[in-house]
């Protein structure tokens, strides 16, 4: 009870530590240095104050609010926030229309929209005519992709500005700085050990939120002598045992590392593609999902290449159905793996997608009548099955029979590789070629 009255005591009342050292300034911003270093555009417009409607989007504790505080506090601009978890429409409708009149008078207003993907579509469309009109600057941070969860018409008036996730040696700086600042713990003497401050900003994983708050409970619970706090990497096991992912079973992240998937196990990168598949199991994603994008797989990229890949990926299907995770991790990791090793071919999605082209160009085109059947008299005297050869009654198995409408004779959707077992189709469909031209029409 004791370190708790004394920490309570220490942070300010209730304020969370990364607000109690938060930057008011872009010289104390620790990363984003593609935007805001030195003569870079971010950091012109903001010194500058010619800033437009803009959008920072970026994953969690990267400094999105961060910066738009420091503008608040560096234009001459009026500025109000909003948060969209808590505002209605009828709460923007009227700080537009006190921004309207704010800008009669000749003063400007920025908008900060926290998580302005959380709006619905009525509320985003709220805030355009007062966009366009120039009563507003908006400025929103979103952790989603702009592109899917903002009207496009708002989005088409905003920049985009993309913050990356902080390093490892970022998250050092932000730690250290905290433990600098007057305000983080004002009645404490904090000793946090360089193997500390590391192990704790490999854990936060990019986020600086989550590292200062790991920080702050490091504090409430190091050895303490007195005022003097010592914090030790040991002292960190209880309270980072397990390093949040950062992933989400249905927005961007989610078709991103299955993109990643795909693609590492296209490009024949087999740790790659093992890792991304661990990504989404411990992520939590539906097994099923990804075996069945296994199975897709065999076909789109290897195909014929290594016929047995589509049994591979079924069984991998079937094994996951019966037993579920976590069993079934070690069935899916041998599928990927296979995947990734088994030769390459695109020809069976080639032909599909050529084939897809041609139909959408020609239309329906007729059946040609010999390979029609004929179960009818009417059907036999307007000459279904007429010419019809039966190819088990020749020694080659082949005929001279016309099969394909005479519209697109010419066309050619399956054009096998040379690569594993296509090979073999290569050289059938060669010989099957080389006897037509030897039994002409």
């Amino acid at each position: 009870m004791h370190q708790e009255s004394l920490f309570a005591q220490s942070n300010s009342g209730a304020t969370p530590l990364a607000n109690r050292v938060r930057p008011s300034t872009l010289a104390e911003f620790v990363g984003q240095q593609h935007l805001i270093g030195p003569h870079r555009v971010l950091r012109e417009l903001i010194e500058n104050d010619q800033l437009s409607s803009l959008i920072f989007w970026g994953p969690p504790g990267v400094g999105k609010t961060t910066l738009a505080e420091i503008i608040a506090q560096q234009t001459k601009a009026h500025f109000v926030t909003f948060s969209a978890v808590t505002s209605s429409i009828k709460d923007i409708r009227k700080l537009m229309q006190e921004a309207e009149q704010n800008r009669e008078y000749g003063e400007r207003t920025i908008c900060f929209i926290d998580e302005i993907h959380r709006f619905n579509k009525a509320q985003q469309d709220a805030f355009l005519p007062f966009v366009e009109r120039g009563s507003i600057i908006l400025i929103g941070a979103t952790t989603e992709n702009p592109s899917f969860e903002i009207n496009s018409a708002l989005l088409s008036r905003c920049k985009v500005f993309v913050l990356k996730s902080l390093t490892t040696a970022d998250l050092e700086e932000v730690i250290k700085r905290a433990l600098a600042h007057p305000a983080a713990f004002p009645q404490l003497e904090v000793d946090c050990q360089p193997d500390a401050i590391h192990l704790i900003a490999q854990f936060a994983n990019g986020d600086a939120r989550v590292a200062l708050n790991t920080l702050e409970m490091a504090v409430l619970n190091g050895k303490r002598e007195g005022k003097k706090v010592t914090i030790t990497e040991q002292d960190l096991s209880q309270l980072i045992n397990t390093k949040s992912l950062r992933y989400d079973k249905h927005d961007e992240e989610h078709y991103n590392i299955i993109s990643a998937l795909h693609k590492s196990m296209r490009n024949s990168d087999v740790d790659a593609a093992v890792y991304w598949c661990s990504r989404m199991l411990d992520g939590g994603e539906d097994p099923l999902y990804i075996a069945r994008r296994l199975v897709r797989f065999a076909s789109e990229d290897i195909g014929l290449a290594d016929t047995n890949a589509l049994n591979v990926a079924i069984n991998t299907f079937q094994a996951c159905q019966f037993l579920g995770m976590p069993e079934c991790d070690v069935h899916l990791t041998e599928c990927v793996i296979y995947l990734a090793c088994a030769p390459k071919s695109n020809a069976v999605y080639a032909a599909r997608q050529r084939a897809k082209r041609v139909i959408k160009k020609t239309g329906n085109l007729p059946v040609p009548l010999q390979i029609r059947n004929a179960p009818t008299k009417l059907m036999a005297d307007l000459g279904y099955g007429k010419g019809y050869q039966y190819a088990h009654d020749s020694k080659d198995k082949l005929t001279t029979m016309t099969t394909i409408p005479p519209e697109i004779k010419d066309e050619h959707f399956y054009q096998p590789t040379a690569s594993g077992r296509e090979a073999r189709f290569k050289a059938r469909l060669a010989q099957i070629k080389q006897w037509h031209a030897q039994h002409p029409d």
